[in-house]
């Protein structure tokens, strides 16, 4: 039906509005609907705090009675820091909720939606259903795969350069391109990248938007021998850093990199490099959901070729840097193009003079309950 697109569509831009906010939570909208008006409607604001159908429910007060609910992700059925919403649901005795896609968790998975139609509600499943998947696939990739959602970001000239020889990279993309970056990291639950970037351009790591922001995410740095200098600036802006090493780092090093508040973590090595796979379930224990890499063509390389990643953010510039400059990704040498990595263009657009084109290597998370 037309009507019941309209209140999702309604409940999904409701529920993007946790965009920064809801980590390590999933981003969910809710709307109540009674004889053809909104009476209630709500989006889960932060972890800990009620969720969206609580909201539209405490909205939508005695009227929700006989209603429709509509939200984007399945009602949760546990006690977890809140009570469960199916439950608040049933207790408001509305008559049907039409639910986007399921809880991917295990905790909840298909079990909300029993809930509810064991009480007799009528309950349908599926309504945009991949719109709904789309704003939270760190979410699902964790609940999922065990690990987070790698979106790799670059920035290169026109011919696939990222710096001139002599490292000089600011700025390759114009403002435009630079601030989409600020919400790429706004949304992120963590921030990641090389030593080799640290040691060469300083970076905050941080995003700088002009509306406060309720978290910052983590700065991780992968640095196998500990060489993050104490007086980098990733300890001088607001938000979490944690730096992954290998062992055998210097214990007095440590020591005062733990006074600045760094995390320190040790991971294994695989072949003269920190082990990505332990990498990742060292984030996925920190329930990070989306993660976000900035780093230089070693790091970018080894992730490409390794199958980490996820998403490819790629901000093109009209420029030539000329073939001496530094490449986007060092990869090895290809004998046949059945060997290249490649990947689905899903969106291409203009940022001021720039180009962002958005690719996936086809590790989609899909929604089930479809």
């Amino acid at each position: 039906m037309s009507a019941d697109r309209e209140y999702m569509t309604r409940a999904l831009a409701l529920a993007e509005k946790g965009l920064y906010s809801t980590d390590p939570n999933p981003r969910v909208g809710a709307v109540i609907v009674k004889d053809g008006q909104i009476i209630g409607e709500g989006y889960h604001v932060q972890a800990g705090t009620p969720h969206a159908e609580v909201h539209a429910l405490q909205q939508a007060g005695a009227a929700a009675r006989g209603a429709t609910c509509y939200v984007t992700l399945e009602p949760c059925s546990h006690f977890g820091r809140t009570p469960p919403c199916a439950d608040a649901l049933v207790k408001a005795g509305v008559a049907r909720v039409v639910v986007a896609m399921e809880d991917p968790n295990p905790l909840v998975s298909g079990q909300g939606i029993a809930r509810l139609r064991q009480a007799g509600i009528q309950v349908e499943v599926g309504l945009l259903a991949e719109k709904a998947a789309a704003l939270n696939p760190g979410f699902i990739s964790r609940m999922r795969r065990g690990r987070p959602w790698v979106r790799l970001k670059l920035a290169a000239s026109v011919d696939g350069r990222t710096a001139l020889a002599n490292g000089a990279s600011q700025w390759i993309t114009g403002p435009e391109a630079r601030a989409d970056v600020h919400h790429l990291r706004a949304r992120s639950s963590a921030i990641v990248t090389g030593i080799g970037t640290v040691l060469a351009d300083d970076p905050q790591l941080n995003p700088r938007l002009d509306e406060p922001l309720p978290r910052q995410p983590w700065r991780v740095i992968l640095d196998r021998e500990l060489r993050t200098p104490v007086q980098a600036r990733l300890f001088q802006t607001p938000g979490p850093v944690m730096i992954c090493h290998a062992a055998g780092a210097s214990r007095l090093h440590k020591a005062v990199l733990q006074e600045l508040g760094a995390d320190l973590e040790q991971l294994p090595e695989s072949q003269g490099a920190l082990d990505l796979t332990a990498f990742w379930h060292l984030l996925n224990s920190h329930e990070m959901n989306e993660v976000l890499v900035e780093a230089g063509p070693t790091l970018a390389g080894a992730l490409i070729m390794g199958g980490w990643v996820d998403e490819l953010v790629l901000y093109l510039a009209p420029k030539l840097l000329g073939p001496d400059a530094l490449p986007l990704a060092r990869l090895p040498v290809f004998e046949e193009l059945s060997q290249v990595p490649q990947f689905r263009l899903q969106d291409c657009r203009m940022l001021g003079n720039d180009a962002r084109l958005i690719m996936t290597t086809g590790h989609q998370v899909q929604p089930d309950g479809i």
